[in-house]
């Protein structure tokens, strides 16, 4: 293998590993939300509604 392509290995496997690293780090420094309020009657009662209508599909 040529030095260019040496090169080009380690910066593709540089960009690939270190955004798996980066991405696990910022997950476990900022996790998902579990804090949310509970949804109240009115949202129950339009998602109850919005089930019982059809898909909207595109007709072009």
């Amino acid at each position: 293998m040529t030095a260019s392509a040496v090169a080009l290995l380690l910066v593709a496997a540089f960009v690939v590993w270190g955004g798996l690293i980066a991405s696990i780090t910022f997950l476990t420094t900022h996790p998902e939300v579990t804090d949310l309020p509970d949804e109240g009657p009115v949202m129950a009662a339009e998602d109850i509604v919005r089930a019982s209508q059809p898909h909207p599909t595109r007709d072009t």
